[in-house]
């Protein structure tokens, strides 16, 4: 397919509200058409899973009902709205590692959900040659590691998301930052549509690794300008 038909698919993609998708084809595309000198360093994805889980998880598992109509960083996301995209995306992403249609996920609960459908999630990517599948995505197939890797930056700063939006502390460890960090501008540069990514603000000369992430993926930090 040629490179601006592809673009074009991003851009349904997008239009549609299908961003897990249209991040997924930009990460096809990155790797296709761009340098690959941003691919996350040396940590491999299931150290970036493991890594990841415990800060994530410490952040869900201070969640309370009555925070999940707050408003997040995240768009005009709410709590409510992150935890069901994050459902929604864990859900699917777990079935293809698995080769399988997605069942339909329960938001019903989205706090006990979002915990079920990311275990479920770890459990689909760290089987035993899940990262060696060519991944069936709705857009087409990509390679199982960089559909990890972006699993990976959704899950980090929607991390933030909430900490941030529910005043809790949020310091995952600064290499899986960094990795992560590098693989975001290799993946997102191409999908700033203004809505599902917004173009990248420039953070406090304090700012920490992470708020760094969040402001390059478009979020607005205190104290920064776009």
């Amino acid at each position: 397919m040629p490179a601006a038909d592809r673009e074009d698919d991003v851009i349904r993609l997008l239009t549609a509200g299908r961003d897990h998708e249209a991040a997924l084809r930009g990460v096809a595309l990155a790797r296709t058409e761009g340098p690959d000198d941003h691919d996350g360093g040396d940590m491999d994805p299931l150290t970036q899973f493991e890594q990841l889980g415990p800060v994530l998880g410490g952040v869900i598992a201070g969640l309370r009902p009555a925070d999940l109509d707050t408003a997040t960083p995240c768009a005009e996301f709410t709590v409510r709205g992150v935890l069901e995209h994050m459902i929604r995306g864990a859900t699917m992403f777990a079935a293809a590692y698995r080769g399988e249609a997605p069942p339909e996920p329960d938001v019903t609960d989205p706090i006990v959900g979002v915990q079920a459908a990311l275990g479920d999630l770890a459990t689909s990517i760290a089987a035993p040659g899940a990262l060696d599948r060519t991944i069936q995505a709705p857009f087409g197939a990509t390679d199982g590691e960089s559909f990890a890797r972006f699993v990976v930056l959704d899950g980090l700063v929607h991390g933030w998301d909430l900490a941030t939006a529910t005043g809790q502390p949020y310091d995952p460890p600064t290499d899986l930052v960094t990795a992560v960090t590098g693989f975001a501008k290799q993946a997102l540069e191409g999908l700033r549509d203004g809505d599902t990514f917004k173009s990248a603000v420039e953070p406090t000369a304090d700012a920490t690794p992470i708020e760094r992430l969040a402001a390059y993926s478009g979020r607005t930090i205190p104290g920064a300008r776009r």
